[in-house]
């Protein structure tokens, strides 16, 4: 399945991959409080397997007390990837989302040599912490429920990849890993989606906390609208959102309209674009520089990170949309993310393997114009002039939303008193698990406010009630002691069978389970 990549072929250089693992982090352990019948404290595998007492070890739970300072990259030239392809994790044998949509990948590219050119540096995997996991969801009824190995491998690998970023090791990154993770929301009864945690979002979490990183934007270019990774930061104005895929009228999830922009704080941040079936290179591509790059560079985010979703390619077997590897790779030099993260893609042959290649290239800035699918001819595709109008509009009507934000949120506050609040229904397409949700909102006059979640999920096996409390990372003090009295209260309340906490600010994660009357700590 050669490609040929001509001018590529030339510059290899041998045994340039660099093989690195970030460090463990040390779990701070909790005092035993008395109205506890039992407290335990959970940690990942990776946390447990070296000695307590190990020097290195606790030096570095001192260091990671406060937030490190990201390192200059000006200087690094090198793309960091990392290949997992989790040959022990499927939803069942024939499913779309199998181990085979990165082995493909794989051999193409260690056919082609990439992996041996001195502009791209390979690193080890490494499972995340279920810290990690809990800074951003709420497991039921644990995170080792719905958090497999080959899950915590997957976001894992996202996060030494970002040490390997912020440290100036590299100049940019790509995970190609799975499974997936944008459908993933707060709250995780199970799988959506493909998706069980939300790698792009624990990844976000963990830079704000390490590495004290504030602004950043997430653009998701999977054909399926990322609902999961809206939903997680929807209330947060520091994270921007921006999402193109196909029309959610014709395609799961249907959501992503452009009148999704946010919660009353953060109005204007989630940027939907919905795109009509049969978009080609020139719609997605008229999208990325009229609307995309011009928010982007408003802004101004401290990092760019991309959901690198590849199911909008012409082959997808999922979709219904007309990219090509090209067009992916001139997106992707375009938008020039600091790191990207691998999402959807079912095409495993026709597709993954020349998109990824393509992909790697123009973040390692190599001349990728030779990458062409065996079936593909340039003006195969062309945009229909009724589409272009649409793009059009959709491209004015955000522009003027975005313009308007601040204003946009003075109004939609001025609506609402102490909370804002919100019911949603949400489906778990893999595991047919129907949920029902409040989410509620504190708004506070100094901060983005705190929020709790009522959430009550159906399946054919049980009914299971639970309630969460988050505390954001830039809480002021008074939502956080408010919301953490709230956890307090709740849990002596017998229509629950989980409480938990999630204190973004304190680093401070729990889950109390109601029936056996035990809290863990994360």
């Amino acid at each position: 399945m050669k490609i040929g990549l001509g001018k590529i072929k030339d510059a290899l250089i041998g045994g340039t991959g660099k093989n690195t693992g970030a460090e463990k982090k040390e779990q701070n352990v909790e005092k035993n409080e008395p109205d506890r019948v039992e407290e335990i404290i959970m940690k990942s595998n990776t946390a447990e397997q070296k000695p307590e007492n190990e020097p290195e070890r606790v030096q570095e739970s001192v260091l990671e007390k406060e937030s490190m300072v990201p390192a200059d990259r000006t200087g690094a030239g090198k793309t960091g990837l990392i290949f997992f392809p989790a040959f022990d994790w499927a939803i069942s044998p024939t499913h779309p989302e199998r181990e085979e949509r990165l082995l493909y990948t794989r051999d193409q590219i260690f056919e082609e040599g990439l992996m041996d050119l001195p502009q791209i540096a390979e690193y080890k995997p490494r499972l995340a912490d279920y810290k990690d996991i809990a800074r951003v969801h709420f497991c039921v009824p644990d995170i080792k429920a719905q958090a497999t190995t080959p899950h915590l491998i997957a976001a894992g690998s996202c996060l030494v990849l970002a040490d390997a970023l912020m440290k100036g090791e590299i100049k940019n990154a790509f995970a190609l890993v799975r499974p997936p993770g944008h459908h993933s929301m707060t709250v995780a009864h199970g799988n959506r989606g493909f998706c069980n945690i939300n790698n792009e979002a624990i990844l976000v979490e963990y830079l704000r906390k390490k590495y004290g990183i504030r602004r950043i934007a997430i653009v998701d270019t999977d054909v399926h609208h990322g609902d999961g990774t809206q939903e997680i930061f929807y209330n947060d104005p520091d994270v921007l959102f921006i999402s193109f895929h196909q029309d959610g009228r014709t395609l799961y999830p249907g959501s992503g309209f452009m009148n999704e922009l946010g919660g009353p704080n953060a109005l204007g941040r989630t940027i939907n674009i919905p795109l009509p079936p049969g978009t080609p290179d020139e719609g997605i591509l008229y999208v990325l520089d009229s609307l995309v790059m011009p928010i982007l560079e408003d802004f101004k985010p401290e990092l760019v990170l991309n959901s690198a979703g590849q199911d909008n390619h012409y082959t997808d077997p999922l979709a219904n949309m007309r990219f090509s590897a090209q067009g992916y790779a001139k997106l992707n030099e375009r938008l020039a993310p600091d790191m990207a993260v691998l999402e959807g893609g079912y095409a495993i042959q026709s597709a993954l393997p020349y998109v990824n290649t393509g992909i790697i290239l123009a973040m390692a800035g190599l001349d990728y114009s030779c990458v062409k699918e065996p079936d593909f001819k340039p003006g195969m595709f062309v945009q229909a002039a009724r589409d272009r109008q649409i793009l059009e509009g959709v491209v004015a009507a955000q522009l003027e939303n975005w313009k308007n934000r601040d204003r946009l949120v003075e109004a939609e506050k001025a609506k609402h008193g102490d909370f804002y609040r919100r019911k949603k229904q949400i489906f778990y397409d893999t595991d047919m698990i129907q949920e029902f949700q409040e989410e509620k909102v504190r708004m506070c006059p100094d901060c983005q406010g705190y929020v709790t979640i009522d959430s009550r999920a159906h399946s054919s096996i049980n009914d299971t009630r639970i309630f969460g409390v988050s505390i954001p990372i830039y809480a002021c003090s008074q939502c956080q002691a408010k919301a953490r009295e709230e956890y307090e209260i709740r849990l002596n309340s017998p229509e629950y069978e989980y409480i938990y906490l999630q204190d973004k600010k304190a680093d401070e994660y729990r889950a109390y389970n109601t029936r056996m009357k035990q809290e863990t700590i994360y």
